[in-house]
């Protein structure tokens, strides 16, 4: 007869302004939360409940706003050995300056560059990210493996996007012939990954997901059939769409049709895909979007870096469509960090057509948690406070100089100066203390990172 478990221990947080993100908006001025193993057990207002058993901590969240952890939904890691580079290009101009640099990517330096940009995010709030990894330059080893393995070990919850590319330049596409793989190379090593990293699990560290890269960089057969692979493995799927006018130009003049109507007609949409930018939608291509409950990984600060517009996010939400934030790559996005995306959501969205009436702090709040694991298709584990769920979450310290007058909490987070984190959890598993991470040298790091980005430089023939 087998020895009976040992009871979850606690960790008990009181005295905490919290915003739960729950259906409700749910928020407490002063309450408490309980974490019992990786889960969360309680919440609600006031002191946590006495008698609590087997409790191993308890934190004075004094001044902090408690929070669910961030989700981000669309990266690229590899890119932070290459930030500051081509910074007054558009997207294609980028592209074509960057991607024979970033073809001689070996497996070191895609390792630094991931446990690099996973430290970036996690230091700054983010529990759960994802990369989209789409070079796969031959013989460069196990790109896949690396960048899962920095998050393995970093304790960040994770989804690697195993991304594609089979239209090299000369096909017509942007990148370098010999960063591209076959066809059936392709969709065989994307099968592959999945197989031998995806967890299906509720409370799943790693999860895999079918990601041909862009219109102009993969073939169409490449696009239907990994449409056709995500699903017969039950994974999720994701690419570039409708970023800039350049790929709407690209697309009409390639396919005859649009983006959406393109990805339609290969079966790239549905309730298991989300997509990166969707920039340049019209009131069609969002109904369609709704329709299909396709997701949408919107990066505010990567759109204004490469100029490519203002997401019509206001719009997506009142349809229906799935929204969530993404850091995007920091060769587009140096800052390298989620929380920022939540004041630039709304700061970018009130520059568009319905100004002041875009988007509101706590809509800005919800893009970064609740919209993020809706768009991960995890929504049932992530993203808000409520009892049951994954213990993933953030203690923000808010009672110093930099939010001293800001009353509400919601408001002090996303449109104040970025709020230290004084602790971070994931899977109940503290990550995070005063703002620095737990699980990894982030001095050692930073060396790593120089030292791989002088070295690609070199080889690329940069410097």
């Amino acid at each position: 007869m087998a020895a009976p478990s040992a009871p979850p221990r606690r960790i008990v947080i009181e005295n905490a302004a919290i915003a739960t993100v729950d259906a409700d908006d749910t928020e407490y001025a002063t309450g408490h939360l309980v974490i019992a193993g990786e889960r969360i057990e309680s919440l609600g207002a006031g002191p946590a409940p006495g008698g609590l058993a087997d409790v191993d901590r308890r934190i004075d969240a004094t001044g902090h706003l408690v929070t669910p952890g961030l989700v981000n939904t669309h990266h690229h890691f590899y890119q932070w050995l290459t930030r500051g580079l081509a910074t007054d290009h558009n997207l294609f101009d980028w592209l074509v300056a960057l991607y024979p640099t970033w073809a001689r990517i070996d497996e070191p330096m895609v390792r630094t560059a991931a446990e690099a940009s996973l430290a970036m995010m996690a230091r700054g709030g983010v529990t759960t990210a994802m990369d989209h990894h789409y070079i796969h330059p031959r013989g460069t080893g196990d790109l896949s493996g690396a960048i899962i393995g920095a998050a393995r070990d970093l304790g960040v919850r994770f989804t690697l996007a195993r991304g594609s590319m089979d239209r090299g330049e000369r096909d017509g596409g942007l990148p370098p012939d010999f960063a591209v793989e076959t066809t059936e190379g392709a969709l065989a090593a994307t099968e592959e990954t999945v197989r031998r990293h995806h967890d299906a699990s509720f409370g799943a560290m790693t999860q895999v997901a079918v990601a041909p890269c862009s219109p102009f960089s993969i073939s169409t057969e490449l696009l239907r059939e990994g449409a056709a692979l995500g699903r017969r493995l039950g994974v999720r799927m994701h690419t570039h769409g409708s970023e800039t006018v350049e790929e709407e130009k690209f697309c009409h003049e390639l396919f005859g049709m649009g983006p959406t109507d393109y990805f339609e007609s290969t079966g790239f949409l549905g309730a298991d895909v989300w997509m990166a930018h969707c920039v340049h939608m019209n009131d069609t291509d969002l109904a369609v979007f709704a329709r299909t409950g396709t997701g949408v990984a919107h990066c505010p600060s990567s759109n204004a870096r490469l100029a490519a517009g203002i997401a019509r996010v206001p719009d997506m939400l009142e349809a229906g469509v799935p929204v969530g934030l993404g850091v995007d790559g920091t060769a587009s996005n140096e800052s390298g960090e989620l929380h920022t995306e939540l004041r630039n959501a709304l700061l970018v969205g009130r520059l568009g057509p319905r100004r002041e009436a875009a988007l509101t702090v706590r809509q800005a709040l919800r893009l970064g948690t609740h919209g993020g694991a809706r768009v991960l298709g995890r929504a049932d584990a992530l993203g808000s406070l409520e009892p049951g769920k994954l213990a993933d979450l953030v203690l923000w310290k808010l009672d110093g100089l930099g939010h001293s007058s800001i009353a509400d909490p919601v408001a002090a987070l996303v449109l104040g100066p970025p709020a230290p984190v004084t602790a971070s959890f994931v899977h109940g598993r503290q990550i995070v203390e005063n703002g620095r991470l737990l699980t990894a040298d982030e001095d050692r790091i930073a060396r790593d990172a120089r030292t791989e980005a002088r070295r690609l430089a070199r080889i690329a023939g940069r410097d």
